[in-house]
């Protein structure tokens, strides 16, 4: 078998490990490429083309029959059932939950069956397949670039809120709409499809899957208490995750109904929830300094996550450090999230949106660091303690028996903007900014 791999990034590389044993396998790797160059190569020679993420089947001039992805394969070969879970943001966080929640029921059962955690979250999927057992499940994180060709729907699909995202790689909203769309296309109705029922696009994607459908927000049970991450988005992943752990021991026990769920498996429910912390990059609180405290939110890479991360500390000053390479991001939008927020000290505008952010806004509003992080990181620092002083000078003035409870600034990187202007990734430019924030 000839087998090429398009793209030799984290994918690619578990392509090669996976096949590089295999006996009458024959691997070459095309790294490097521009993908218009693909439709001019000839590819007759190949069985099997695993195209990179983010590259178009359309552009690889081969039958369709013959190119493939990691996820495409992981898929048609896993032995146990998949959970699949897409939408704009809150994929990783829904995902980690729903396994660290079916792990606690396992292990609360002494089952020594193992939810794995696979796709851009976990690890690598054909790092993990020969591994995986009939009676494990697959938790599978999937992106539009993932599903984009896929003709296999997983066990279990759920569809958070759908929003703009990827248009500098999608055609079109309506590409990455259809993209995401295969997570449902090929369900069948013993399946199951849980979806976020207050998102229009997400609620029309659906529609197309015969699964039996369960939808979130719903009321909460009193357990999401558990939780002691910030973020009303994060209590909905949650929920999510709750859904989708209910649909996979129903598959099983069709009769088991989401209460009898949360009551019989009450506490390894409470200690999954409890025992969450945020993934790296995602809010996570980097340190507190003179009662301020600095959170490194980079994988804020479009205005849902923006607006995530600001909702999560309602009524307190911040400092924001946003910007960086343009992704087709509706401006008008995120500026109003930025400059109408009533509790904005100054926002930092880094990267190539800068401008773009800044134009026709009041200069005093926002301070433009260009592209030096590390002044961007300082000035947050000033700003805050500038505008914590002025906070406790004005308490001290009050003439009440009680000074009024002060909130401490917060500073928070969330960019809203990919990082590849400044930065390797949005984990090279988090790590940077914790580095710089230990340093103060």
């Amino acid at each position: 078998m000839n087998i090429l791999i398009l793209g030799y990034g984290v994918e690619g590389k578990s392509v090669e490990n996976y096949f590089k044993n295999k006996p009458d396998v024959k691997i070459d790797i095309l790294d490097h490429f521009e993908k218009e160059e693909l439709l001019f190569k000839d590819f007759s020679k190949y069985d099997l083309i695993f195209r990179t993420p983010s590259i178009a089947p359309k552009f690889i001039n081969a039958p369709k029959e013959k190119i493939t992805s990691v996820t495409k394969y992981f898929f048609e070969h896993c032995p146990c059932k998949i959970i699949g879970i897409t939408g704009t943001k809150g994929k990783g966080t829904t995902c980690t939950i729903t396994r660290d929640i079916i792990q606690s029921i396992f292990n609360a059962q002494e089952n020594l069956r193992t939810a794995h955690l696979v796709g851009n979250i976990g690890i690598a999927a054909l790092d993990i397949l020969p591994s995986i057992k009939e009676n494990d499940v697959a938790i599978y994180e999937l992106s539009s670039f993932q599903l984009w060709d896929m003709d296999v729907s997983p066990d279990i699909s759920v569809v958070l809120r759908i929003e703009p995202d990827h248009l500098d790689t999608h055609e079109s909203f309506e590409e990455y709409v259809s993209a995401k769309q295969n997570i449902v296309n090929f369900q069948t109705e013993k399946d199951f499809c849980i979806y976020f029922k207050d998102n229009k696009e997400t609620e029309k994607l659906v529609s197309r899957s015969k699964a039996s459908k369960l939808k979130y927000p719903y009321d909460e049970p009193d357990l999401l208490n558990e939780l002691t991450i910030p973020g009303d988005h994060n209590r909905e992943d949650a929920e999510a995750a709750l859904l989708a752990s209910f649909a996979y021991f129903k598959l099983t026990n069709q009769d088991l109904t989401f209460e009898d769920f949360l009551n019989s498996n009450e506490a390894a429910l409470r200690k999954a929830l409890h025992d969450f912390k945020p993934l790296p990059h995602h809010i996570e609180l980097v340190r507190e300094l003179n009662t301020i405290k600095y959170y490194d939110d980079s994988f804020s890479t479009v205005s849902p996550a923006l607006r995530a991360c600001l909702n999560s500390f309602p009524g307190v000053p911040f400092v924001l450090i946003a910007g960086g390479k343009d992704k087709g991001f509706d401006v008008t939008e995120v500026k109003r999230m930025i400059f109408d927020n009533p509790y904005l000290i100054k926002v930092i505008l880094i990267g190539e949106t800068a401008k773009k952010l800044a134009e026709n806004e009041d200069p005093e509003k926002y301070f433009i660091a260009g592209t030096d992080f590390e002044l961007a990181v300082n000035t947050a620092k000033e700003l805050a303690e500038a505008k914590l002083e002025q906070t406790e000078s004005h308490s001290d003035t009050c003439l009440v028996d009680k000074k009024p409870a002060i909130k401490s600034p917060v500073v928070l990187l969330s960019p809203c903007a990919s990082s590849f202007d400044m930065f390797k990734s949005y984990k090279d430019r988090g790590d940077q900014f914790k580095t710089l924030v230990n340093a103060l």
